[in-house]
């Protein structure tokens, strides 16, 4: 789950719309041992779209589901090679069914919403339009260790978190390039 992680002893606050899309990305099978796919659990599966437009208490149907991890699937191509064309080309193909509406709730306040295509397909899209207006979508991250592959959203404010779990995964790297280092001295000598 995404959550708030303290950097320089301030908690840093993690907008909704990123929380949301974290958890998204984090239900795939994913690191080692393999984590199983969360969405197929019916009621796993409703509390994480919860977020983006599935009604509670009702599973999402099955079409939906296969919708939501292509969706998954193109945003973790996104991620894993920030800057190819490829992976927002597929995302676009796949959200090309969503149209979205303007809706004016007050004087100087706009809101867009789904208005036609499957309206937890166009939460998620709005979501990641969300982000990437507000400068936040590079803060989603996979975690630098291989053997994770954990999405966390970078909480620092130089934007160079690297592992989700400084303790857990960035220790082991470090831990493990000392080895190697000291290894590759042993041998040369």
């Amino acid at each position: 789950m995404a959550g708030s992680e303290t950097s320089g002893g301030s908690a840093a606050r993690i907008p909704a719309a990123a929380a949301a899309i974290v958890d998204l990305l984090n239900s795939r099978p994913h690191a080692t041992p393999l984590l199983p796919d969360t969405l197929d659990d019916p009621e796993t599966a409703g509390a994480i779209l919860h977020p983006f437009g599935q009604p509670e208490g009702v599973p999402p149907a099955p079409r939906r589901l296969d919708e939501i991890r292509a969706l998954r699937s193109d945003l973790m191509a996104i991620i894993a090679e920030p800057n190819t064309e490829r992976g927002w080309a597929d995302l676009t193909e796949h959200i090309s069914e969503v149209t979205v509406r303007h809706a004016f709730s007050a004087p100087g306040q706009v809101r867009l919403r789904p208005a036609s295509g499957d309206p937890v397909a166009g939460g998620i899209t709005l979501a990641v339009a969300e982000l990437i207006a507000a400068g936040s979508w590079s803060r989603i991250r996979a975690c630098a260790n291989d053997l994770c592959r954990h999405v966390f959203y970078d909480t620092t404010r130089s934007r160079t978190q690297r592992w989700d779990s400084y303790e857990t995964c960035g220790n082991r790297s470090n831990v493990a390039a000392y080895r190697a280092r000291k290894n590759a001295a042993h041998s040369a000598d």
